[in-house]
């Protein structure tokens, strides 16, 4: 049998242990209900969770932080940027209804975490957390399918199904629960791998996690309230009703072909009947606004998750020859964005130059392309430049002419530093500074931001500040370890630079800092180990 290394496993246990606390469904639920519910809405089961909003948060950051560290983790700024798009609408949406309640939208994280994984799924975590493969990307058809699964996913956040489950076991930590239950996921799917048995228990504390693995199913009523809930927040947010249809019935589909392992979402969202014919029965309901449509936005979104996910050499030269196919030119325009897309970035990996000129210009003239689609295939020109040599071009490209600052899009910032950065000139490693420290004013939980910036500090030979921001990038992904080594180095050269009577007020200022989020990160350093 297949022996699976302990990195592996590590890694294989990090990204399902979301869907696994979700999971954990059919333990008896609390019958109290929040103080606060809204007008005209029915009562939802997740009310009156007995573990805290707090503790629900720190559940999710330890999950987090693993994710974090794993290699299948990406932070890719233009998917990053599209998925974000349709969590915030989702989330506004669910504001309005009264289903996100203000305490917990100030306690919880609201983050999307993309995962480098072909499989079709999504998973939610404890305080706000929610974890898309790329697979489930490049696999639907469009932007309201995807969004019909994150407001499902949503709605079991707010409605505290996660900590309505676990909050039961309020014997235990409810990090330890969290640990169990990662140790017990693990041990499920170990085989006859030595090392994965070893991994499990070692997370594993006695007797309660073989107990939660024979729990790890969802409860039907949770499942129905999800959809429903979903449901509403999705049409409310505006996307098409249809969207939550078809994304069932391919789910259903895939069910009766024998899934063979490539949607892990079948097993923690079982499709049935009786669901997809609720969500057939709400949408008679509405007025339909239209047909559903792929976007040019979408056809690219998906061609890049495609790419993205297959790194291989010979998965990306067959990418790169799909628009030379006979009777391409007879697709829909929607399929013609896609390939060339997906074509065009599959050359730029492959550092195949004159093939990706080629197929860009011929993206470029696709006349189906809207307002959205030709910015994003400007930020695909961007990355081009970058990846041949050309910052200055690329600048050219991706500087806008009309947006301000603040306006930009993430994947126009960190696109914009990385060509500034690349072209070595003083003067743009300071527009890089400036730019990076704007956008962590609002978005202070930005790591590739902290380290774009510690980029063009070191660049000016601002060291101290740049140390600094790199223990900043590595505190937002609670890896408090290497943040505090960094600062401490950071100290040291603080010392080294008083006794060469070097020390500027500046430096000094900027050594109060240090000092300062020194204590804060030693403080939340140990509050982890203790967590463990």
């Amino acid at each position: 049998m297949k022996r699976w290394s302990l990195a592996r496993w590590n890694r294989l246990k990090t990204r399902q242990a979301g869907v696994a606390l979700l999971c954990l469904s059919l333990m008896s639920p609390s019958p109290a209900l929040h103080a606060q519910v809204a007008p005209n809405r029915l009562p939802n089961l997740g009310d009156g969770a007995e573990m805290t909003l707090g503790a629900e948060r720190r559940i999710g950051d330890t999950i987090a932080r693993e994710i974090f560290q794993d290699p299948d983790y990406i932070d890719d700024p233009i998917l990053q940027d599209y998925a974000e798009s349709i969590w915030r609408t989702l989330l506004n949406a669910s504001r309005q209804r009264g289903e996100l309640l203000p305490e917990q939208e100030q306690s919880f994280a609201w983050e999307v975490m993309l995962v480098r994984d072909r499989s079709i799924n999504a998973f939610a975590l404890p305080g706000g957390y929610m974890g898309v493969h790329l697979g489930l990307i490049s696999a639907v058809t469009s932007t309201d399918e995807l969004a019909s699964v994150l407001a499902h996913e949503l709605s079991h956040i707010t409605q505290r199904h996660i900590a309505r489950s676990i909050g039961q076991q309020n014997r235990q930590s409810p990090l330890m629960i969290g640990a169990m239950i990662a140790g017990a996921l693990v041990a499920a799917r170990s085989g006859s791998s030595l090392s994965a048995a070893n991994t499990a228990n070692a997370l594993m504390v006695g007797g309660p996690a073989a107990a939660m693995q024979s729990q790890l199913n969802f409860s039907r009523d949770m499942e129905r309230e999800a959809d429903r809930i979903g449901y509403s927040v999705m049409t409310d947010a505006g996307f098409e009703p249809q969207g939550f249809v078809t994304m069932f019935e391919k789910l259903q589909q895939a069910s009766r072909l024998n899934d063979n392992g490539g949607y892990p979402y079948l097993r923690s969202h079982p499709m049935t009947s009786e669901r997809i014919a609720d969500a057939q029965a709400r949408q008679q309901l509405l007025p339909s606004r239209g047909p559903q449509l792929t976007t040019p936005l979408h056809a690219m979104m998906a061609a890049r998750a495609a790419v993205v996910v297959n790194p291989g050499v010979d998965a990306l030269r067959t990418i790169s020859t799909l628009p030379e196919q006979v009777g391409w030119s007879k697709t829909p325009p929607a399929k013609q964005i896609n390939t060339l897309y997906a074509a065009t970035l599959a050359d730029i990996k492959m550092r195949d130059w004159g093939s990706a000129r080629q197929h860009l210009a011929r993206l470029q003239a696709l006349p189906s392309l809207d307002a959205a689609g030709k910015l994003a295939v400007n930020s695909l020109a961007g990355e081009l430049a970058i990846a041949k040599g050309a910052p200055n071009e690329a600048i050219e490209l991706l500087e806008p002419k009309v947006q301000t600052l603040s306006s930009r899009p993430r994947a126009t910032h960190m696109l914009l530093a990385q060509a500034r950065l690349q072209s070595r000139q003083a003067a743009q490693a300071k527009r890089v500074a400036e730019d990076m420290q704007l956008w962590l004013s609002e978005h202070p939980k930005d790591a590739l931001a902290w380290s774009y910036l510690a980029s063009a500090l070191e660049a000016q030979g601002d060291n101290l500040r740049a140390i600094r921001a790199q223990a900043e990038a590595r505190a937002v992904q609670y890896d408090f370890s290497g943040a505090v080594d960094r600062l401490k180095a950071a100290q040291k050269m603080v010392e080294t630079l008083s006794r060469q009577g070097q020390l500027s007020n500046a430096d000094q200022m900027e050594a109060s800092i240090i000092d300062a989020r020194l204590h804060a990160l030693e403080q939340s350093r140990r509050e982890q180990a203790l967590q463990r």
